[in-house]
């Protein structure tokens, strides 16, 4: 019986992802589109819901969000596409889209949540294949500038990034580049507070 219930479940909530993705599609309403992505965003933390994305084409929904001009878009299709770059089969989708230049956008944000989670999805994104597009000089500049940031949370995660995906090597050769210039990522500005 315990089966049933799990299913039934299962179809239930894929019924439900579906509704919201139709929802999205159907509404010409910007604020029913903000709902419908801040909701698949939260979906998308729980690895159950993950298969039922992918079938339902969400990793591609979120990268559409990417350049969108609505920052609320921004915020929220980066920050669905960092919860479901944890998993790797969408971690691998993510990389065959050749995202990674959409989500290096978002660093520019002026929004810290959305830098934050750009950076969290770079390192997710981060593979021996990858790396060298994760963490380009660009990237490393802009980490290194994050990283002198007065908020806590960019410092901390531009420090983790910096130390966990990058070489000692490509750190030096990106803080060389940047001597003598004022601490900017190629005219990338801090978020604001």
């Amino acid at each position: 019986m315990s089966g049933k219930g799990h299913s039934a479940t299962g179809s239930d909530r894929f019924e439900y992802l579906q509704t919201l993705v139709t929802e999205f599609q159907d509404t010409d309403s910007d604020e029913a589109k903000e709902q419908v992505l801040a909701n698949l965003a939260n979906f998308a933390y729980d690895p159950r819901n993950l298969e039922d994305l992918r079938t339902l084409q969400v990793t591609d929904l979120f990268l559409d969000m990417l350049t969108e001009e609505n920052e609320n878009f921004v915020e929220f299709g980066i920050g669905g596409l960092c919860n479901l770059s944890m998993d790797r089969e969408c971690r691998d989708q993510i990389l065959q889209s050749d995202a990674v230049p959409l989500v290096t956008g978002c660093l520019s944000s002026r929004r810290e949540e959305t830098v934050l989670s750009a950076i969290t999805t770079l390192m997710n994104l981060t593979t021996a294949a990858s790396r060298s597009q994760t963490t380009d000089t660009a990237v490393l500049q802009c980490m290194l500038r994050f990283s002198i940031s007065q908020s806590p949370r960019l410092h901390n995660l531009a420090s983790v990034f910096l130390q966990d995906c990058c070489t000692e090597e490509q750190v030096a050769r990106a803080e060389a580049q940047m001597q003598g210039h004022h601490p900017t990522a190629l005219g990338i500005p801090l978020p604001k507070d």
